[in-house]
């Protein structure tokens, strides 16, 4: 008996020696933020079988079985053969994909799925695109989206259009890992300049309503910019750049994981002085923080904190004589914005089983900006024109929020079904004063020299702002292709206003409290044909109560009520050219109630006032193309209508004291282009591993500057071009270098022009601009 034990305890002992020899170990990450991936599929790259899947951690386990090489897919990702050279244990990196449509997104559900199951139009950017663009500003990264125009206003000020005309009102959410960056009521067409674009791993974009899963104000489109995640092993970067008009930038991040912990930090710091435009210089500083802890494989702790500062001069529009002869001086230098963002949350996941999961997020905001703001300069005049004096006003906002959003995740054996339901609280109360301004104008050279504070306040108040939600959204799969998607979602929004102007004054009101409760519906379907086709549908409600700003502030006379928007659209998408080709299409149907219209005054300030009807009406489209591995071609348009149904404004003629109504019924919105288009053509030559060039076609289309439909703006086409290098050899492994052209046949032309009665006025893009950055990265998995 005791040789056969013997014999038997050698035989496992040199089979385990042997397995063990045979077993490959390795880790999966993104190839640009090093964040490990979950849920790649590792199969054998001869035969296609699916060996096993990757684990949170991004690693997996298989027994060699002859196999020489592995295939490596993930949704969104480039596929990649893997040759293995022998046992042991592998690093691999995947590229994310800049040709398949088909990507994983959050932002449809808070929850991650497969493009083609969310029946919205939604576009992601990736950690490759950002990568590759080297944007200065998030307007260089937007633009590429189907449907967008974020127009560049200057040091990372900007305003948008989405399904809507150019705008500066409330009519689009802006979420940072999908908690809005500022609370309902306290919308900023700029608020984008509160976020860290070093440290965005990508961004997704919703277009028309998603208020039945946000809320309010995400009625053109939302936008989520999802945060960089500590890397599977460690890894860091540090870049610097600059152009030929003194702009300046440093970047830094860096990051580990080591058993439960992980942990990123990144930012930049940005100076501009000089600059092609007079009195535009600034001073910009971001940073992100975060941090996960994993109690176990099911729970998991995420603390994410930023904080953007800037501090911008503000130069102002021109008019047409120093817009057309490139005469870019400001006519005073005295007004500036100055911006301070902090916001911190806590989210703790758990994963109940592979069908039940939830989370909850505790959130801190805490924001302020003040600034002597060039758009309220004006001048008084009398009945025939003549100058008589110029105000303006110095303004301050400040709102501190807390808040929690909490969401459970159900899955259902009643046809494949979902049920998603969520709570949110938003407690934000706020301040705003604005302090009224005597301005001295040198009246011959139309020049502003300085101003005095008069002691005299125009606003002054607080309010008390809570926002309650409740929401929910099931998902139910009647057939292998067929899914319908339902959701809900609850808001009532409380204004609590106290003004701190004593009574008596020219103020209407001392104290007052508005409520709005809003429900907002949303029914869509997709249907998956295979082979990469299938079709969507949806019909979703968007809503805007009235911002704090428009119904408390003194400069606001007309009373405004909440809008509401009803959308109706549908689309596909297909594969085409052995999947080498990918296509997708979205028609839709906005139709506004009460939309709130940004009307200009002729002392060249503006008024917001409800108009009955509007309708925005237009088709979406972008074809993505790799007739080769080493080239890529993108073309992403949108051609649209924007008319007012039922508008008009009230003209009152000054010398004579008469006031004519003036309806603007059927004509065209003003500042809304008919096409907008981008296309972007990419080359990566395999002889040259990691060399990239490509150029880059943005077109705005004509359009109307006044409702009245008499004035026009030609609108204009220019070319980016960009090229870079990363090395990947031994000796030079991690550098980076990239040179960007930009406006590259130095185009003359404006991002956006406003009409009024004593002419235009042109918000210059830059000249011809020139950027060359260099980085060093390195990274262990």
């Amino acid at each position: 008996m005791r040789p056969f034990l013997i014999l038997y305890t050698l035989l496992s002992f040199c089979s385990a020696i042997f397995y063990g020899q045979n077993t490959l170990t390795g880790t999966i990450t993104d190839a640009r933020t090093h964040e490990a991936i979950a849920g790649a599929m590792v199969g054998n790259a001869a035969s296609g079988a699916a060996l096993t899947t990757t684990n949170a951690k991004g690693r997996f386990t298989i027994n060699l079985d002859g196999e020489k090489a592995l295939r490596i897919t993930m949704i969104g990702y480039a596929e990649k053969i893997y040759t293995l050279t022998g046992s042991g244990h592998v690093e691999i990196t995947l590229e994310p994909s800049t040709v398949n449509l088909q990507q994983v997104v959050i932002s449809a559900s808070r929850e991650r799925q497969a493009r083609q199951d969310a029946p919205i139009a939604i576009s992601k950017i990736n950690a490759t695109q950002i990568h590759d663009t080297r944007a200065t500003a998030l307007y260089q990264l937007l633009n590429k989206v189907t449907g967008v125009y974020m127009v560049d206003l200057g040091n990372e000020q900007h305003t948008m259009a989405i399904r809507q005309p150019i705008t500066y009102n409330a009519l689009y959410l802006y979420m940072e890992d999908g908690l809005p960056i500022r609370p309902t009521g306290i919308f900023n067409h700029n608020s984008l300049y509160e976020i860290n674009m070093s440290g965005v791993r990508d961004i997704e974009v919703i277009k028309g309503p998603a208020s039945s899963l946000y809320g309010s104000n995400a009625i053109g489109g939302a936008i989520n910019f999802i945060t960089q995640g500590p890397p599977a092993g460690y890894a860091g970067n540090v870049s610097i750049q600059g152009d030929n008009y003194h702009y300046r930038r440093v970047d830094a991040d860096g990051g580990f994981s080591s058993g439960k912990f992980g942990l990123y930090v990144g930012g930049y710091i940005a100076r501009q002085r000089d600059s092609w435009q007079d009195y535009s210089d600034f001073d910009k500083r971001s940073g992100n923080f975060k941090t996960t802890y994993d109690f176990d494989n099911a729970t998991r702790l995420t603390t994410s904190v930023a904080y953007n500062y800037l501090n911008t001069q503000t130069p102002g529009s021109l008019d047409s004589a120093k817009f057309y002869s490139r005469s870019y001086g400001s006519n005073q230098r005295f007004t500036y914005r100055k911006v301070s963002a902090f916001r911190a949350n806590s989210k703790l996941e758990h994963s109940w089983n592979e069908r039940s999961n939830a989370f909850v997020t505790l959130f801190y905001r805490k924001n302020s900006t003040a600034q002597l703001p060039s758009y309220f300069i004006s001048d008084v005049r009398d009945n025939a024109g003549n100058y008589i004096s110029s105000n303006g006003q110095e303004n301050d906002q400040r709102f501190n929020s807390v808040g929690v959003l909490a969401q459970h995740r159900q899955d259902l054996n009643f046809l494949h079904s979902r049920l998603i339901a969520g709570l949110y609280v938003d407690n934000s109360p706020s301040s705003y004063y604005a302090r009224f301004l005597d301005i001295t104008k040198d009246v011959a050279n139309n020049y502003y020299t300085g101003y005095s504070n008069t002691g005299r306040y125009i606003d002054d108040y607080k309010i008390k702002l809570f926002n309650t939600a409740a929401y929910a959204q099931y998902e139910l799969k009647p057939t292998e292709a067929l899914r319908i998607v339902m959701g809900l979602r609850y808001d009532r929004i409380h204004y609590n206003f106290t003004n701190g102007i004593p009574a008596g004054s020219t103020k209407y009101k001392q104290q007052e409290t508005n409520d709005f409760n809003i429900v907002a519906p949303k029914l869509g379907l997709t249907y998956n044909f295979g082979n990469n086709k299938g079709l969507y549908a949806n019909y979703s409600v968007g809503f805007q109560p009235p911002e704090t700003g428009d119904l408390y502030s003194a400069r606001q006379l007309t009373p405004l009520k909440q809008a509401t928007f009803n959308n109706y659209e549908a689309g596909g998408w297909f594969t085409a050219l052995n999947k080498k080709m990918y296509v997708e299409v979205t028609l839709y149907d906005l139709e506004g109630r009460n939309e709130i219209i940004n009307q200009l005054l002729p002392d060249n300030t503006t008024q917001n006032q409800n108009a009955g009807a509007t309708r925005h009406q237009g088709i979406e489209y972008s074809i993505a193309y790799a007739p080769v591995r080493e080239l890529a071609i993108r073309f992403s348009g949108t051609n649209a209508r924007h008319t007012y149904v039922d508008y008009s404004e009230v003209s009152t003629n000054y010398a004579t004291g008469a006031n004519t109504v003036i309806s603007y019924n059927g004509n065209r919105m003003n500042n809304a282009p008919a096409w907008i288009a981008n296309s972007e053509l990419t080359y990566k030559p395999i002889y040259l591993n990691g060399f990239r060039i490509g150029g880059e076609w943005q077109h705005i289309n004509g359009y109307f500057t006044n409702p009245a439909n008499t004035k026009t703006y030609a609108g204009y086409d220019i070319v980016n071009a960009r090229l870079g290098y990363d090395a990947k050899g031994s000796n030079l492994k991690g550098l980076g270098i990239w040179f960007n052209a930009l406006n590259l046949t130095n185009k003359l032309y404006a991002t956006t022009v406003t009409s009024n009665q004593y002419g235009d006025t042109y918000n210059a893009a830059p000249p011809r601009i020139y950027t060359l950055g260099v980085s060093y990265s390195f990274s262990k998995n």
